[in-house]
């Protein structure tokens, strides 16, 4: 939350103050009066956020880097006054962001030979002298050929050295400091704040000595901001400052030769993985050896996991590319072994007109479209943005471990049977992640490595995710969207809204915000303000607060919910499941009058939860590929448990489960190399175990949130396969979600709610999970271009509705 202009704080940051406007005074006065009494709400807990993942790298995690070091509190990183500097003084206090950013310790990365070295490394000249898989053949033919063969080489070296221009990068001290100065001053007119917590940096500090390997920092991407935040976090606490991948183009203006001397890399797009073409092929080795001579150096990386301006929550092709090149780094032995950071980055809100933007980034640069932004949203208050870092951990571990699953089978291999009402002998299998990294973006790699470099990129990405704090306006959104959707009294919200913070700090993921609960509610509905309705009746004793009936508030509050999607997913996705079993057993369910004692047999519910969860895409799931689908049902269903919605229940039986005596011999002390039976002999049969829902106040509002929370992407997906029937294929993919996106609107403002399914996000997502589900096919359009339509098998109006019965027996209603 905003943070008071104080520099660190121990335990929790500064109290919240709202925002002060004439509305946010307005805002204030109202909830304060009825909030008067409240104490502060958040004490001096923290939980220790980014642990490294305990199966894929145990020996990382047992350095507890993180929990070693004693408390050290928070800081603001835009707040700059005397006390950061070595010197005092009034004339101190004037000048002190340039005395700062003087003293702060900086790494110069001059290039120096660094482009000779890349094109005297061996795979650069295998190329050049033989042009590629293809060459050798021609180059062999006879003397007669030996003279074009040198000129194709020489040809092939122009276009190395031009590649190589084309990625030249440095940084230079006195450009990076003042880039520093003038952020500073940029982020602070937009920004209350930019928290850190200075016990992830002191971290950081020690893990290039510990490790011995360069760091890279893979971080989620959340605006355009995110390419100057956390370079800016970094530099302002003297650690060496990356070089920072953008897969932008500025080639025809004028920053691009500034940002290069700050160590921005501006990656090519095209024709980089065409395995056809030899421009591919060379672009490709020019590419991993400037990776390898970096890395060797002992300069630092960061990626960014996603495309700027993509719709979709996964990685890149692009990221995972890169994440090869430093993968063949460490396997080819250029460098020993490198640390990987996971960075999360969390808004309080979002930055108005960047996400306009964010959308041509790909033609006009992100850093453009946030330079523009930026100067027009100055003197504009957006609360305050959290970083979280990571406990570094080894690559070569994780590599090494296996157990990240290096093959899948196609989704509609593991769920189309299921749908069509057959049982699946596939349901526990692993979905393929071949569109991470497809075959033409690194053709020089085996399928299994290309697999394990896709499994590698979605685990950084749930790491980076998990280490991200919980902002107050995305807990404010959850509740009013999924919770109070017809509006709840100001002193009910404050009630949930603590019931909710204590959720989440149970789950082991941090909030971004601390101080007492009205201060906190202020400046989060003051930020939410355009999406909010405040009002008093005359005979109600407290304010009224309601999300706004428009499509633009419905699609602001979801996406602030995206954080607790996550977070609450195995409970959300294992209510779903119980949801659906309930629907089948009764012909109409009636909420107010659910019989609540039914008994779930443990092995269809552990179904339900898997069939739900291959149909969730993987960026709504967003989990680590070494959890087996198994284990997540598995997980799902004690979460409940835990949660205290379902309660295990013992069937009747002639001897109690209790009565051990009866079944002593099975208890009996076995040899050792008796590996026929296990300790689970004695254990109730897996078919008699059942489950029922528990009974108490507060167990049916908590079961109808969780089913809440997965029901916009549901809904969407139900809705999508209604509205196939509606489009004329073939259709290029853009096209198809253009289209898509204006049935869902049409739907939602025919029902005059849920507008919150019918974001492009939403169509692009159901497009997608349509398409892995072999709905839609893919097949070569006009121009090369590849065009989507309807499978043979749902062309009939049948089959869509096995599918959309499917899909809604999941969905809450």
């Amino acid at each position: 939350m905003l943070l008071d202009r104080g520099d660190a704080t121990l335990g929790n940051p500064p109290p919240a103050q709202p925002i002060r406007s004439r509305a946010g005074v307005s805002w204030s006065l109202k909830i304060k009066k009825k909030l008067k009494g409240v104490t502060p709400f958040l004490g001096k807990f923290r939980p220790t956020v980014g642990q490294c993942c305990h199966q894929c790298t145990p020996e990382s995690l047992g350095m507890k880097l993180l929990k070693n070091s004693p408390s050290l509190g928070f800081q603001n990183v835009l707040h700059v006054n005397e006390t950061r500097t070595r010197f005092r003084g009034w004339l101190v206090r004037r000048v002190c962001g340039l005395l700062f950013v003087q003293e702060r310790k900086v790494y110069p990365s001059p290039a120096g030979d660094r482009a000779e070295r890349v094109l005297r490394s061996s795979r650069v000249q295998s190329l050049i002298s033989s042009g590629g898989p293809t060459g050798g053949a021609v180059a062999g033919e006879g003397s007669s050929h030996s003279g074009e063969t040198a000129i194709a080489a020489t040809a092939r070296r122009g276009q190395a050295v031009q590649i190589l221009e084309g990625i030249q990068t440095s940084i230079s001290p006195p450009l990076l400091r003042l880039a520093g100065w003038i952020l500073l001053k940029l982020l602070g007119r937009m920004f209350a704040n930019v928290q850190v917590s200075l016990n992830q940096l002191a971290t950081l500090h020690k893990a290039p000595q510990l490790h011995g390997a360069p760091l890279v920092f893979v971080s989620v991407h959340k605006s355009s901001l995110d390419y100057a935040l956390v370079p800016l976090v970094l530099f302002c606490h003297s650690l060496r400052v990356p070089y920072m991948v953008s897969s932008t183009d500025l080639e025809h203006t004028w920053l691009r030769p500034i940002l290069q001397k700050v160590g921005v890399i501006f990656a090519p797009r095209c024709p980089m993985g065409k395995e056809d073409t030899e421009t591919g092929a060379l672009q490709c080795a020019v590419l991993s050896s400037f990776v390898s001579e970096l890395l060797s150096e002992g300069q630092h990386l960061l990626l960014f996991l996603e495309e700027p301006g993509c719709v979709e929550r996964r990685p890149s092709p692009c990221s995972a590319q890169w994440l090869s090149w430093v993968r063949e780094a460490v396997c080819s032995g250029v460098v020993p072994d490198v640390a990987l950071v996971p960075v999360g980055i969390a808004y309080d809100a979002p930055v108005e007109g960047l996400g306009d933007s964010c959308q041509q980034a790909p033609r006009c640069g992100g850093f453009l479209s946030l330079l523009l932004s930026a100067l027009s949203l100055l003197g504009k208050s957006h609360g305050c943005v959290r970083l979280d870092f990571g406990q570094p951990f080894s690559l070569k571990e994780m590599v090494s471990s296996g157990r990240l699953p290096v093959r899948g089978l196609p989704l509609e291999d593991i769920l189309l049977p299921a749908m069509m009402g057959s049982r699946s002998d596939s349901l526990f299998a692993d979905k393929s992640l071949g569109w991470v990294l497809p075959v033409a973006a690194c053709p020089q790699l085996e399928e299994q490595e290309r697999h394990l470099v896709a499994s590698l990129c979605k685990h950084l990405l749930y790491s980076a995710t998990s280490c991200s704090a919980v902002m107050s306006t995305s807990m404010l959104s959850c509740l009013l969207l999924h919770r109070h959707r017809k509006g709840v009294a100001v002193p009910q919200l404050a009630r949930d809204f603590s019931w909710l913070l204590e959720e989440v700090l149970f789950r082991n993921r941090d909030v971004g915000f601390g101080g007492s609960l009205p201060e906190v509610l202020c400046h989060s509905m003051t930020l939410l303000r355009d999406s909010l309705v405040l009002c008093t009746p005359p005979s109600a004793p407290a304010p009224l607060v309601a999300p706004r009936s428009t499509p633009q508030a419905a699609m602001t509050l979801s996406r602030h919910c995206e954080a607790l999607q996550h977070l609450f997913i195995h409970e959300a996705v294992g209510a779903c499941a119980v949801s659906a079993m309930l629907s089948e057993m009764m012909d109409c369910v009636n909420i107010d009058e659910m019989d609540f004692d039914v008994a779930l047999c443990q092995e269809e519910l552990t179904e339900r939860v898997a069939q739900l969860c291959q149909l969730l895409p993987s960026e709504a799931l967003l989990l680590p590929p070494c959890q087996s689908v198994y284990s997540f049902a598995q997980d799902s269903i004690d979460s409940l448990v835990r949660c205290g919605i379902l309660v295990m229940e013992e069937l009747p039986r002639e001897r109690p489960l209790c009565d051990l005596w009866g079944r002593r011999q099975a208890l009996l002390w076995k040899s050792f190399d008796d590996l026929s039976n296990s300790d689970s002999d004695c254990e109730e049969p897996p078919d008699r175990r059942s489950y029922k829902l528990n009974q108490p106040n507060h167990c049916p509002d908590f079961f109808f949130f969780l089913c809440s929370v997965l029901s916009p992407l549901l809904r969407a997906l139900s809705w999508s396969v209604c509205g196939l029937q509606h489009l004329y294929f073939p259709l290029t993919e853009s096209e198809c979600i253009e289209r898509m996106q204006g049935f869902l609107l049409d739907k939602a403002q025919g029902e005059s709610s849920y507008f919150e399914s019918a974001t492009l996000e939403m169509a692009a997502t159901a497009v997608w999970t349509l398409r892995d589900l072999g709905v839609l096919k893919e097949e070569p359009g006009e121009g090369g271009a590849v065009c989507l339509r309807l499978s043979e098998a749902f062309e009939q109006p049948l089959a869509q509705g096995k599918l959309c019965r499917f899909i809604a027996r999941f969905l809450y209603h």
